[in-house]
């Protein structure tokens, strides 16, 4: 049966993208087919296809499905920052619902594994009324959070866990992503992350000098 997971992270830059490179490398070479979106992005680069985000294309490289750029990335902005604010310099509207619709044609390729990749942390906003915790309810995935393992990570983690619950949405497992090289203590911060976040660890991600998804998969395990 076709499996989908919403990807969320404690912070910008906690490591949604490699994790979820690093799960479908994981889930090809258990000869899954894959899929991958990432609905919202902000920060990307002029080409003359059109404007391109690095983490989309990373998701698209490493997928087994082929799907236009367009459907892998819907909304994309040049600037780095919240996309509301991209979206209300841009003159765009972003709303929940109109994601969800794209979501739900990836969805329905009914790919054995599918990643939804969104941005930021979990209330990023989408516009004045909705976040992107919005799309992941209309959806109602499983989340998996990436935890951007750093000082102040047990609180991140912790809010953002209760948030996910809050909105009706199982943490289907999370992912311990070491951020910096030296984190002080990390192992006693993870033991305490695996005893309060009440759902499965799917791996400890080292810092990584060559952060390839095939190096990530081998620090990870698929959600059951």
């Amino acid at each position: 049966m076709p499996k989908a997971y919403f990807v969320t992270g404690t912070d910008t830059d906690a490591g949604k993208t490699l994790v979820s490179c690093g799960l479908l490398e994981k889930a090809r070479q258990k000869g899954l087919t894959t899929a991958a979106v990432k609905p919202v992005s902000a920060g990307c680069e002029e080409t003359p296809e059109g404007l391109r985000n690095g983490d989309a294309l990373a998701l698209q490289q490493v997928m087994t499905m082929e799907m236009p750029y367009e459907q892998v990335n819907p909304v994309a902005f040049l600037p780095p920052i919240a996309p509301h604010i991209a979206a209300q310099d841009a003159g765009r509207m972003i709303t929940a619902d109109r994601l969800a619709g794209i979501c739900r044609g990836v969805l329905m390729k009914r790919a054995d594994f599918t990643l939804l990749e969104g941005a930021g942390g979990w209330r990023v906003p989408l516009n004045p009324r909705e976040t992107l915790a919005d799309l992941a309810r209309m959806l109602q995935l499983p989340v998996i959070l990436v935890v951007g393992m750093k000082l102040g990570c047990l609180n991140h983690a912790l809010l953002t866990a209760e948030a996910i619950r809050r909105d009706g949405l199982t943490i289907a497992g999370w992912v311990a992503n070491s951020v910096t090289p030296d984190m002080a203590r990390l192992v006693e911060n993870t033991l305490t992350l695996e005893g309060e976040l009440g759902a499965p660890c799917l791996g400890e991600v080292p810092y990584l000098d060559t952060a390839t998804p095939a190096v990530a998969a081998e620090y990870l395990n698929l959600p059951v």
